[in-house]
Parts: structure tokens; sequence; C-alpha cells
């Protein structure tokens, strides 16, 4: 989809030099596509809560010894 937007050269210059991309349109689209991936992962991650019981990397290595 074409739209014509206005970006401040700077904040541009920053999200190419970020993203790696070659053309601004990349750039924008890889940003754009990053700010949804983060607001799907922090909608999931409130769905969810929080997890008080998850097992450390210690407690794996102790369950497996004792198993």
């Amino acid at each position: 989809m074409k739209t014509t937007i206005d970006i401040s050269k700077r904040e541009l210059e920053e999200v190419l030099d970020h993203t790696g991309a070659r053309t601004k349109t990349e750039a924008v689209n890889r940003a754009v596509a990053d700010f949804n991936r983060r607001q799907r992962m922090m909608r999931l991650a409130e769905r969810l809560g929080t997890f008080r019981n998850i097992l450390t990397a210690e407690d794996l290595i102790h369950q497996r010894e004792n198993s």
C-alpha cells in the first residue's frame, strides 16, 4: 500500500542503521513489523500473567540428577 508520510530525517536514518535495511521502504516496513510483533508479545504476556513457579536452570539440573 502506498502512503505518503513525514518522518524526521534523524529518525529515518536511525531506523535504517538499526535494521540494516537498504531502502527507506524496507526500513519502515521492518520497523512497523517489529512494533506490531512487540505489541502482540505484550498482549500475550498480559494474558499469561506472571509465572512464580518456573524452574530455574539449577532446579532442572537438580531434577535431572535425581531422576
